[in-house]
């Protein structure tokens, strides 16, 4: 049963991530690996990572 509770917080925590990610133009690939490795304490990081800007030097 706690497998199963820890399997779905990561689950969550990986789509949560994308998702912000998404939303926000960060790299979603990238928040999902970072919610996949440390869960739910990756959420409010992905809240504060920056848009990406495409600048061409």
């Amino acid at each position: 049963m706690y497998i199963a509770g820890i399997f779905l917080v990561a689950i969550l925590s990986i789509a949560t991530c994308h998702y912000i990610a998404k939303k926000r133009g960060a790299n979603p690939v990238f928040w999902g690996v970072m919610g996949a490795l440390f869960g739910p304490l990756a959420i409010p990081f992905a809240f504060l990572s920056k848009q990406n800007s495409d600048i061409d030097t």
